[in-house]
């Protein structure tokens, strides 16, 4: 008996152990469960979670398994490695095999001694080399704007264990396999630098194939590729004629395999798809559908052998980021019948994706479908603003049965529907709006006690989605959704909070490298479809800076190193691009190459006041210095010891160049405007003894437009920042809350869904700015966002990858309450401060992760946390020394306590000090 109780206190101990901590969370390559990797020796990650308090990590053990092997561990045992890392850890086990798949398993171990059960992942490898493609090119003679449909088929005379398609194409592709939908992605293989790489996509189509008769099928559309971009009608900036590539990988049980390939026996013709385009929208004509193409037994006797082309293999790559899905699906919330007489649609939110419909009627009907963001201001359906971009769908009946409609290779940008061709009233059970976009994982949320602040919330992230199409683009309705780089920059921290865009922006970031200028000037878009036209050849400041912005911003965001180092040539190339366009360490510019603070406050866009000019030069000298500062950044991360000493002498002469050439003696900036003090400030350009003046000097412009902002795209990002950075919250506060033009809420009180171009692209009087340039979903000015997450909720990094943590909230009496949470690459962690019931601030830390947090009083007796003294909490560490100067606003610093925690949940109760914005 005294046995059996000992062995079942063994278990419950050893139970209890394993319940203590946790693995979850396994990533490859930054993604879950990936199929078709290409990286020889990927990284691995996870993210730890545990009950206890101040838990760490202390070991871990990753075993790595080929599927068709059986065999624990053959490809890799790490043994139990003493570490506490958990993120980016690289393979180093036998070379991996293309199309190979792979499982692994990972144990950890803790600093409470409790090892975590053993938790299990798997991906699968792409096709590594170029002669690992035995699939052809293949094209048809279908051209302009309609699809090909290539079909072929297939006997399969064994029992099938698995099954693997990787599919590319120079156009856009959907793919089929007996009738059925080759994964839930669109707009494949997605976008990129197509002078330099294709990507193309993984699936497991073991479920689809069977033993005996198959049909393998695909549409091929032009899209991004041939298709028409930009406002240049009927341009293909990168080929003329599309083209499809796919290999299916079958693997039999009796341990044989077979290759399905796309050659001249694939067969061709068109489809009920007669026109598509990214811009101008798609037709379908029922009436033309060729029933059962795409399955066996289909009669393919008219249909034509498609033409096998001598396309390079060395160009493709597997899929790096989340491809485009499916999310919500939107139903519409009225229907409208305009002053006009027109038939609208309102879905209540501006949003990217297609109409799903529900048409009956006879063969030959036709159905229109057009896509606006707004109304005018007589209530009447407005597409002037989409410039060129017809955006409309036409739908052909077939006659008879109720008929479903829907988009294949296109996408709009649009909160209304104009809809014509509908007898009778239009039913709006018969509308659904299909949102796509890139399937990023919603990294953050952030709440407040002000519904108009949480709605600017709301449409930040809603304008992130809709941007977020493969590429980040500068808006989806017009015809232009390209990649322009001043914009992502100016974005990039927000869209790390709202969402986890460390894959999507690792693909793009490889693009904007390989579309990089020779002599290192960074085109304005990349994918680059303008450099060819002189007024558009790059090396901008603001916009060419996204390479020395982003790379750092998202190393700080993800502690991706690995990144860094490959992104560095284009950081360094970028800097010394500066340089040699640089004369006496000023940057050298000629007026149309710069945009300047783009659409700043202007009396082009008012009828009273005084335009905010921002000195072009003084603006390039800025982002010069700060381009040099982020290459110090990541020479310093990187090791490379004498790039540092080499910019840092650099640095220290563009900023004795730019005090010279643009401050006065007194220390007034030869522009007196908002963004001339924010950038000088930001980006340290001013020697400490003049900041305090240049702070009082903004503050005093900031007053003098009546508490109104006045900056433009490049210096909204910065402008709070500044203020808390310098002790005036308040300033910061008032500014957010501002309603009037121009403010971040003066969009929201005009019914606005998502961030508009223009600080007042609807004017007060319902009127609209140039159609010719006013998006109502770009997405640059919601870079207020970051400022609400890291200043006014307090959630920050201290470390790259949030490996430690700062909880520093700006308190303010406008609001009771504020929240943000965010996932870090180790899990949760969050910063929820209340007023209601007396202050608190609630704060998650994540394991393996330590934060120092910020309580508004000197006082440590009167704090307490879960209702206790701290003296009770032997765990949390008081470090109650001066903040380092010029890290902390004054209010902080005069007049807090600094707390050092480890992982898991805190409620701190305290009385804040009587000064600053908590007043």
């Amino acid at each position: 008996m005294k046995k059996l109780l000992f062995a079942c206190a063994f278990i419950l101990c050893a139970l209890s152990s394993f319940a203590q901590l946790t693995v979850t969370q396994l990533r490859v390559e930054h993604l879950e469960n990936p199929m078709g990797i290409d990286q020889p020796n990927p990284v691995f990650g996870w993210v730890l979670e545990s009950p206890a308090r101040n838990t760490m990590q202390t070991a871990y053990e990753i075993q790595v398994s080929s599927v068709s092997l059986k065999k624990q561990g053959d490809m890799w045992k790490s043994g139990k490695i003493a570490s506490e890392a958990s993120v980016d850890i690289k393979y180093a086990g036998k070379p991996l095999r293309s199309g190979e798949q792979y499982v692994w398993t990972v144990t950890a171990w803790d600093n409470h001694g409790n090892r975590s059960q053993i938790a299990k992942g798997k991906w699968s490898m792409g096709l590594l080399l170029p002669e690992d493609w035995k699939a052809k090119w293949i094209e048809s003679d279908i051209k302009g704007a309609q699809p090909t449909y290539f079909r072929k088929d297939l006997q399969v005379g064994k029992k099938i264990a698995s099954a693997t398609a990787f599919v590319s194409a120079r156009g856009l592709y959907t793919a089929y396999i007996n009738g059925q939908r080759v994964g839930d992605d669109f707009l494949t293989p997605g976008w990129t630098s197509y002078k330099h790489r294709f990507q193309y996509q993984a699936y497991d189509v073991t479920r689809l194939l069977k033993q005996g008769n198959n049909a393998v099928g695909a549409i091929l559309a032009q899209g991004w590729y041939s298709g028409r971009l930009t406002w240049k009608v009927g341009n293909a900036p990168f080929g003329e004629k599309t083209a499809l590539l796919m290999q299916v990988l079958i693997r039999y049980t009796d341990g044989s395999q077979e290759l399905v390939l796309t050659d001249n026996s694939w067969k061709y013709a068109s489809g009920e798809i007669t026109f598509t385009g990214i811009y101008d929208g798609e037709t379908i004509d029922a009436r033309l559908a060729q029933n059962g193409w795409n399955s066996t037994g289909f009669k393919a006797q008219n249909w034509q052998s498609a033409k096998t082309v001598d396309y390079p293999f060395n160009n493709l790559i597997a899929t790096q980021n989340e491809t485009v899905k499916k999310h919500e699906l939107i139903k519409p919330i009225k229907v409208i019948t305009t002053p006009k007489g027109e038939k609208v649609i309102d879905l209540g939110q501006n949003a990217v994706g297609w109409e799903i419909v529900k048409l009956k009627g006879n063969a030959g009907d036709t159905v229109r479908i057009y896509h606006a963001e707004v109304l005018d201001k007589a209530g009447n359906f407005y597409t002037e603003n989409l410039r060129s971009a017809k955006a409309t769908s036409t739908y052909v009946l077939k006659g008879g049965a109720e008929e479903v409609f829907e988009p294949k290779f296109t996408f709009y940008g649009c909160r209304y529907l104009k809809v014509e061709g509908v007898k009778g009233e239009l039913n709006p059970d018969n509308f659904t709006f299909a949102v796509v976009h890139s399937a990023m994982a919603k990294n953050g949320t952030f709440t407040s006690s002000n519904p108009l602040i949480n709605k600017l919330q709301e449409n930040i992230q809603w304008g992130q989605r809709g941007n977020f199409v493969d590429v980040p683009t500068d808006c989806p309705q017009r015809d232009e959704r390209l990649g322009w780089t001043g914009d992502a920059q100016a974005f990039f921290r927000t869209a790390s909070f709202n969402y986890n865009v460390q894959p999507f922006f690792t693909k793009w970031l490889k693009d904007l490298a390989y579309d990089q200028n020779k002599d290192g000037a960074v085109p304005n878009v990349s994918p680059d479809v303008l450099s060819t036209d002189k007024r558009y050849a790059g090396g901008v400041s603001g916009w060419g800076d996204v390479a020395t912005i982003v790379p750092w911003q998202l190393y700080r965001a993800y502690g991706d190193l690995r990144l860094l180092e490959t992104q560095y040539p284009s950081m360094k190339a970028w800097v010394s691009y500066l340089e040699k366009n640089s004369k006496g360490n000023i940057r050298s510019i000629k007026e149309n190459e710069q945009y300047g603070d783009w659409l700043f406050y202007s009396l082009d866009n008012d009828n009273g006041g005084k335009s905010a000019i921002t000195d072009k030069n003084m603006i390039a000298q800025c982002f010069y210095a700060h381009a040099t500062q982020l290459l110090v950044n990541a020479a310093e991360a990187l090791g490379y010891t004498q790039d540092v000493a080499y910019y840092s002498t650099l640095l220290k002469k563009i900023k004795d160049a730019y005090l010279s050439e643009y401050m006065t003696p007194n220390g007034q900036l030869v522009s007196n405007t908002q963004t001339a003090y924010v950038l000088a400030l930001q980006f340290d350009m001013l020697p400490e003894a003049k900041r305090d003046q240049a702070v009082k000097r903004l503050v005093k412009n900031i007053e003098l437009y009546k508490t109104h902002l006045t900056t433009g795209f490049l210096g909204t990002p910065y402008l709070c920042h500044v203020l808390s950075r310098f002790g005036q919250e308040n300033t910061a506060y008032k500014l957010l809350l501002q309603k009037t033009y121009p403010s971040w809420l003066y969009p929201v009180t005009q019914g606005a869904t998502t961030i508009w171009e223009r600080w007042n692209g609807q004017k007060p009087d319902s009127t609209f700015q140039y159609a010719s340039m006013n998006s109502f979903n770009h997405y640059a000015y919601g870079a207020i966002g970051d400022w609400l997450y890291r200043e006014a909720a307090g959630l920050s990094e201290d470390a790259p990858g949030f490996k430690k943590l700062i909880i520093r909230p700006t308190f303010n009496k406008d609001f009771n309450q504020m929240q943000a949470e965010q996932y870090t690459p180790y899990g949760k962690a969050s910063s929820a401060w209340d007023s209601r019931n007396g202050w608190t601030l609630r704060v998650e830390i994540p394991v393996n992760t330590t934060a120092t947090v910020y309580i508004p009083t000197k006082d440590v007796k009167s704090i307490t946390e879960s209702g206790k003294p701290l003296s009770e909490h032997p765990e949390i560490t008081v470090n109650n020394s001066d903040v380092p100067k010029g890290t902390a606003t004054t209010f902080r610093d005069k007049d807090c306590t600094r707390l050092t925690v480890g992982s898991g949940t805190y409620v701190f109760g305290f009385t804040p000090a009587k000064t600053g914005s908590a007043e």
